[in-house]
C-alpha cells in the first residue's frame, strides 16, 4: 500500500518529533515537509521561542523541507486563520492529503483542527492521541528524543525548570498536577536530537527572559569546542 503524502505540523518540540517518528514507523503517511508558524517580529517559533536558525537545523537533520508561516505578534485570530488557510492551499498544490499533529488529549484543540481542515481535501492525523502521558513521556526518552525546556508557565511550574533537559530526572521533579508532557501548556521544548535526525544539533542554553507571563530560556547554537560533551543545565550537547 502506498503511503499518503503528508506534512507534519511542527512546533520544534518533543511531541512533534515523536509524532513524526510514530507516523513514519506506521507507514500510513509519507511525511514530506514540516509546517511551522513563526513570530515574524522575533523570528522565532511562537511560545517555544525557538530561533528560525534552529528550526532550519532540525529540518536539515530530518531531511525535510521547512514550510514557514509568518505571523505578527500579537496575531489576531482572523489573520492567523487566513495565513494557515493559505498554507493548506500550498500543501494541496503539491499533492499533500494529510496533516500530522502531535496533540495528545485536549479535545477542543483537536476539534478546532478538524473543523479548520474539514472540506479542504486534507485530513488531520493524530498518531499520539489518547496515550497516557506518563507512559508517553518515558516512551519519548526511550525512543531517543532529546530536548530542552524553552518555556514554562510559572503559575504551575517554577521558573528554574526553564533550560533543563527533558529527561527522567525532570519527570521525577515535576510538581503534582503538571502533565509529564506539558500538554496543558505547563512547558514547551526544543528537540536537539531524536528519531530520524541524521546527527544531533549542538546547542547550549542562554539567557532567561520573562515575557507575557511566561519564563523563556533561550537556546542557541553552541560554539565550536574541543571534542567531549559538556553538561549545560542537565543537557549534554552533542
Amino acid at each position: 500500500m502506498t503511503a499518503t503524502p503528508a506534512w507534519m505540523s511542527w512546533s520544534s518540540g518533543k511531541d512533534s518529533a515523536f509524532a513524526l517518528a510514530v507516523a513514519r514507523a506506521e507507514r500510513v503517511v509519507d511525511v514530506q515537509g514540516l509546517l511551522v508558524t513563526v513570530n515574524a517580529d522575533a523570528d522565532r517559533v511562537a511560545m517555544h521561542a525557538v530561533r528560525r536558525t534552529l528550526l532550519e537545523a532540525q529540518a536539515e537533520r530530518l531531511g525535510l523541507p521547512l514550510h514557514v508561516v509568518e505571523i505578527p505578534s500579537p496575531c489576531p485570530n482572523d489573520v492567523y486563520e487566513a495565513r494557515m488557510a493559505a498554507a493548506v492551499e500550498a500543501a494541496l498544490a503539491v499533492g499533500i492529503e494529510r496533516m500530522v499533529f502531535g496533540d495528545l488529549f485536549l479535545e477542543d484543540v483537536r476539534e478546532y483542527r478538524e473543523q479548520k481542515l474539514a472540506g479542504t481535501g486534507i485530513t488531520p492525523v493524530f498518531p499520539l492521541w489518547g496515550r497516557p502521558t506518563d507512559r508517553l513521556a518515558l516512551d519519548m526518552l526511550a525512543g531517543g528524543v532529546r530536548a530542552v525546556i524553552t518555556c514554562v508557565d510559572p503559575q504551575v511550574l517554577p521558573a528554574e525548570f526553564a533550560g533543563r533537559a527533558f529527561d527522567a530526572s525532570l519527570l521525577a521533579d515535576l510538581p503534582a498536577g503538571v502533565d509529564p508532557c506539558g500538554e496543558r501548556g505547563e512547558f514547551h521544548t526544543f528537540v536537539w536530537d531524536g528519531p530520524g535526525f541524521r546527527a544531533p544539533i549542538d546547542v547550549e542554553v542562554g539567557e532567561t527572559v520573562t515575557r507575557d507571563g511566561f519564563v523563556f530560556r533561550d537556546v542557541i547554537a553552541a560554539p565550536t569546542r574541543m571534542p567531549g560533551p559538556v553538561p549545560v543545565d542537565g543537557m549534554i550537547p552533542a
